[in-house]
C-alpha cells in the first residue's frame, strides 16, 4: 500500500503530468525547459547522494525506520500539494523545479526506509515475488490515480468543482489531489509496520555517519565483494531506468507531438503494462534468479531506446509501440534489483545495506539527466535544428549500457557468474 499510495509522485508528478506541464510552452522553449528539468533532476540526485548516508545511518541506529518513513511520507504529500502554486508562466519555472527537486529528494530517502522494511514481510524464497508484487501495485496505483485525474479534472472542459484549464487549474488542482492520495492510502502501511526499539543504538554526528558508511563498504569488500560490484552496477542501470520514465513523457510531447491528454492516456496504458509485467517477472525472479531478469530487461531497453531514436520521425505510433514496450521492462529490472540485494543482505543489516544502495545509486543519479541534456545539445550542434530533444534517448541508452557492462561479471546470490545464471 505504500507503493500504491506514494505512486502519484512518480507517475503523475514526475512522469506524465507535472513534468509535461513544466516543460510546456507556457514556461519557455522546449529545449530550455527540458534542459532546466534535466539540470534540476541532476542536482536533486547529487543532494540525495550527500544526505542518504546521514539519514540512513540515523534510521538504522535509532530503530525508527517506520517513524522516519511516516514523517517523510507526510512531507512528500505536502510537497505534492504545494505544486498547486506553480502557475503557467515562465516566472514560475524555478519554483516548480525547486519543489519538484525537493520532492524527489524526500521520495528517495523515504524509499530507503521502505526498502529496509522488506525483511518484515518477505523471506529469501519469496522475496522476488513480493518485491515484484509491491512494485506492480505501485504501477497499478499510478494508473488508477492518473485516470481519475484525467476524467475528473484534465480532460473535461469543465471538470469536477467547475475546474477548467484556465491558469493551468486542471493540472494544479490535480496536484492537490495527489497530496491527499499519498496521505490517505499510505495509512495501512503505518498500521501494519512497526519499529523495533530493541535495535536502537546511540545516535552519531554527521562526520561519524560518513565514517560508518566507509566502514560498512570496507567490510562488504572483504566479506562479500560481489555485493559491492552489484551496488556499483545497479547505481548505473537504476539511474538509466529512472531516466526512461523521467523523460519518457517529455519526449512524447516534445518530440512526437502528443498532446497532454494523449500523454496521460499513454501513461495509463504504460502503467497497466508495467504493473502486470513486473508482477509476472517477480514470479520468474524466484524461479530463474534476479540477475537474469535484470539482464533481459536492460538489453531490451537499450534496443528499444535505439529504435525510438532511429524512428523518431515516424510519429506518435512509433512512441506508442516502442515506448510501451520499454515500460514493460523498467519495473522488472527495478524490482529484481531490490530482490537481488535482499537475498545477500546479512540478517539485521537491511537498513544499513539499503542505505548504501540508495547512496551509491544517488552518486550516479546525475548521469541520466546530465546525459539527456548533453545529447540534446550535441544533437543541436550536429543537426543545427531547434528541437533535438529526441537525441536525449541516446544519453539514457548509454547509461543503461554502462550498467549492463558492470553487471555481467557480478556473481548472483546462487554463486554463479555466467550471463545465463
Amino acid at each position: 500500500m505504500w507503493d500504491w499510495g506514494s505512486q502519484p509522485f512518480n507517475t503523475v508528478i514526475t512522469t506524465f503530468v507535472f513534468s509535461v506541464y513544466l516543460t510546456s510552452e507556457s514556461f519557455g522553449s522546449t529545449n530550455t525547459t527540458s534542459t532546466a528539468l534535466a539540470i534540476s533532476t541532476a542536482v536533486a540526485g547529487l543532494l540525495v547522494a550527500v544526505l542518504a548516508p546521514v539519514l540512513g545511518q540515523n534510521s538504522d541506529r535509532s530503530g525508527r525506520t517506520v517513524r522516519n518513513l511516516r514523517l517523510q511520507t507526510w512531507v512528500l504529500a505536502a510537497l505534492s500539494a504545494s505544486l498547486f502554486l506553480v502557475k503557467p508562466d515562465p516566472s514560475y519555472l524555478v519554483l516548480g523545479l525547486v519543489l519538484l527537486g525537493v520532492g524527489s529528494i524526500i521520495s528517495e530517502i523515504a524509499g530507503v526506509n521502505y526498502n529496509a522494511s522488506i525483511e518484515q514481510v518477505a523471506s529469501p524464497t519469496n522475496v522476488g515475488r513480493i518485491s515484484g508484487f509491491g512494485w506492480g501495485m505501485g504501477y497499478l496505483g499510478g494508473i488508477i490515480v492518473l485516470l481519475l485525474l484525467f476524467v475528473l479534472f484534465i480532460q473535461p472542459e469543465r471538470g469536477l468543482f467547475g475546474v477548467t484549464g484556465d491558469e493551468g487549474m486542471d493540472i494544479r488542482v490535480s496536484m492537490l489531489a495527489c497530496g491527499v492520495w499519498i496521505l490517505l492510502f499510505t495509512i495501512p502501511t503505518f498500521i501494519v509496520l512497526k519499529d523495533r526499539p530493541s535495535e536502537r543504538s546511540p545516535s552519531v554526528g554527521v562526520v561519524e555517519s560518513y565514517r560508518l558508511v566507509w566502514v560498512s563498504l570496507r567490510t562488504l569488500w572483504r566479506t562479500s565483494r560481489h555485493t559491492v560490484y552489484f551496488l556499483g552496477a545497479s547505481a548505473l542501470f537504476r539511474d538509466g531506468l529512472a531516466g526512461v520514465f523521467a523523460f519518457g513523457a517529455v519526449l512524447a510531447a516534445g518530440t512526437f507531438g502528443m498532446s497532454a491528454s494523449e500523454v496521460i492516456i499513454f501513461g495509463a496504458a504504460a502503467n497497466i503494462l508495467a504493473g502486470v509485467s513486473t508482477m509476472l517477472f517477480g514470479l520468474l525472479d524466484d524461479r530463474l534468479g534476479p540477475k537474469r531478469v535484470i539482464l533481459i530487461s536492460l538489453v531490451s531497453l537499450v534496443v528499444l531506446g535505439l529504435g525510438v531514436f532511429v524512428l523518431h520521425d515516424g510519429g506518435a505510433m512509433v512512441f506508442w509501440t516502442l515506448g510501451l514496450a520499454m515500460t514493460a521492462f523498467v519495473g522488472p529490472a527495478q524490482a529484481a534489483s531490490r530482490s537481488f540485494l535482499a537475498r545477500v543482505i546479512p540478517e539485521g543489516h537491511s537498513g544499513e545495506i539499503f542505505g548504501l544502495y540508495a547512496t551509491t545509486g544517488r552518486v550516479a543519479s546525475f548521469l541520466s539527466p546530465a546525459a539527456f541534456g548533453l545529447f540534446i545539445w550535441i544533437g543541436s550542434v550536429v543537426t543545427g535544428a531547434d528541437n533535438t530533444q529526441y537525441w536525449g534517448i541516446l544519453g539514457i541508452a548509454l547509461v543503461l549500457v554502462a550498467g549492463l557492462a558492470v553487471l555481467v561479471p557480478v556473481r548472483s546470490p546462487d554463486g554463479t557468474v555466467s550471463t545465463a545464471d
